[in-house]
């Protein structure tokens, strides 16, 4: 497979974008965003899309740690 060229990497990353912002304003709400879903799928090579879906949730996951949302379980407090 071939690296993508600048428009196509740029086409993925605005495609991204968009979903991203979607599920934002949506709570997550993957199904009111299926269009952007199908477009971002579209524009990225799959590899990537695996990444991104990846390192959304890391960034969600450490988003709520840094709030102080998550909290230790009572088995690993007596550790």
């Amino acid at each position: 497979m071939a690296a993508p060229s600048m428009k196509e990497r740029q086409a993925c990353w605005g495609a991204r974008d968009l979903y991203w912002r979607c599920l934002d304003d949506n709570a997550e709400d993957a199904a009111r965003c299926q269009k952007l879903r199908s477009s971002f799928e579209a524009s990225c090579p799959q590899q990537w899309i695996k990444y991104f879906d990846k390192r959304r949730d890391y960034l969600k996951f450490k988003e709520k740690f840094e709030a102080g949302e998550f909290q230790s379980s009572p088995s690993t407090e007596n550790s």
